[in-house]
């Protein structure tokens, strides 16, 4: 459907490349340690901070795809595994990834995934 069409039912076009600049930048290495996402997390139940946990995963993933970041680090800690396990089942069904790795890494050990993206 051209894009005057849609425009004239009320809906609002924008160009992409000019919406990029006004998003949030991107980052390279986003760190998932619940002490680093909330102040009060001693207050937080397990659902409770694996869903900010999560979120915070899937706000800084959509960024880096709209940015077109050919990477993203994601240090989710090594744990029990749950978050980890979470973040790969999400990771398995995104189109944009190339794929992605957890791997020893002299920086996180093992707690961090790296995510390679396919453009």
């Amino acid at each position: 459907m051209p894009l005057d069409k849609l425009a004239n039912k009320g809906f609002k076009i924008y160009n992409a490349k000019e919406a990029r600049k006004h998003l949030e930048p991107a980052r390279s290495v986003v760190d998932l340690h619940i002490e680093k996402l909330s102040d009060n997390y001693e207050r937080m139940n397990n659902f409770e901070m694996l869903t900010l946990q999560l979120k915070t995963f899937e706000k800084f993933y959509d960024l880096a795809v709209a940015h077109m970041q050919p990477t993203l680090v994601v240090i989710h800690g090594v744990g029990t595994g749950k978050l980890r396990d979470e973040i790969h089942d999400a990771l398995r069904l995104k189109k944009e990834v190339n794929y992605f790795v957890n791997q020893y890494d002299s920086r996180y050990g093992y707690g961090a995934t790296e995510i390679f993206f396919k453009y």
